[in-house]
């Protein structure tokens, strides 16, 4: 295990160098001259010209790739070009509140997503099952943004049960005041396409011969499940909820936006509004660092929920 261990983290050493390539590609490269978008309307040759010295744009491609690489080993970005701060200010002060309402949609996903996956899968092609198949597609077939504005407008600005939109200082506040609408708003956008593909997994496993084997010894059904079904079912689900963990990290858009949350997606809005570059960059490299750490999470996780499986 512990080699195995060594062994992928070395591995990340020549993706993390692609991605820092691709990212400055794109962006020193392909990305245009930024100290001209800096240097606003009243542009002057001496003003682009420190602009350009203090970006470090006048040295060479080389230099600049250089400067990038210890930026991304020291997880330093410098300053925000809109707003004079330092970039590891800036995410350090957002990314609580887009953990908040992201991970906490996260685990009341899963606590309902896959429990009644299995449910609708154990009683498939019965009345439940179909009940919630159509249910779940007329939820996926309604906009986000429908859900949010009649969410906002019904239980928030006719019936009070929620605040319209805000967030606080204490975080114990925003989970049970400001949280839950949005959550809410969350939860009827993403449980309808993850029952159904929840569900697929369980039918596959309940559709293999060790079931009816084990159905055949005596097992009762709750063991079959249980123990059986279940554990392998959940590889696959393992392998979609790490792949959509990197991502809470850059929080949820249009949530943030519509409810004023102060988190990673509204630090994304703005700083493409604003071609600020540094929060970018920093925000790529960490979504990439994250991709791979969750990547070698999941493969543990798989060894944990059955030993059989053979790490490589």
């Amino acid at each position: 295990m512990f080699a195995y261990i060594v062994r992928r983290v070395l591995q990340m050493i020549p993706t993390l160098f692609g991605v820092m390539l691709l990212v400055f590609v794109l962006f020193n490269v392909f990305g245009g001259d930024p100290s001209l978008v800096l240097a606003g309307k009243h542009l002057t040759a001496e003003s682009l010209a420190n602009i350009r010295a203090q970006l470090g744009l006048d040295k060479s491609q080389f230099a600049q790739f250089m400067i990038f690489v210890k930026q991304v080993l020291t997880l330093d970005f410098g300053t925000s070009w809109s707003t004079q701060q330092p970039v590891s200010d800036i995410i350090g002060s957002r990314i609580g509140p887009s953990l908040l309402l992201t991970g906490s949609m996260l685990v009341v996903d899963l606590l309902i997503a896959i429990p009644l996956a299995a449910t609708v899968a154990y009683f498939r092609r019965g009345l439940t099952d179909r009940i919630v198949t159509i249910c779940c597609t007329i939820a996926m077939s309604v906009s986000a943004l429908v859900y949010i504005i009649a969410g906002q407008y019904w239980l928030a600005y006719k019936w009070g049960l929620f605040p319209v939109s805000g967030w606080g200082n204490s975080a114990f506040h925003n989970l049970w005041y400001y949280v839950p609408l949005p959550m809410l708003m969350g939860l009827m956008v993403s449980l309808g396409p993850d029952i159904r593909f929840y569900r697929s997994f369980f039918v596959e496993e309940l559709s293999n011969d060790y079931v009816r084997t084990a159905r055949a010894k005596g097992l009762s059904e709750r063991v079959v499940m249980l123990k059986h079904v279940l554990r392998n079912a959940l590889i696959p689900v393992v392998t979609t909820v790490m792949m959509s963990l990197p991502y809470l990290l850059i929080g949820a858009l249009v949530l943030e936006t519509f409810f004023s949350i102060p988190g990673m997606g509204n630090a994304v809005v703005l700083a493409v509004n604003n071609s600020d570059f540094p929060i970018i960059k920093a925000i790529t490299v960490y979504i990439a660092l994250a991709t791979m750490v969750f990547n070698l999470l999941a493969d543990l996780i798989y060894k944990l929920i059955d030993p059989r499986v053979q790490l490589k």
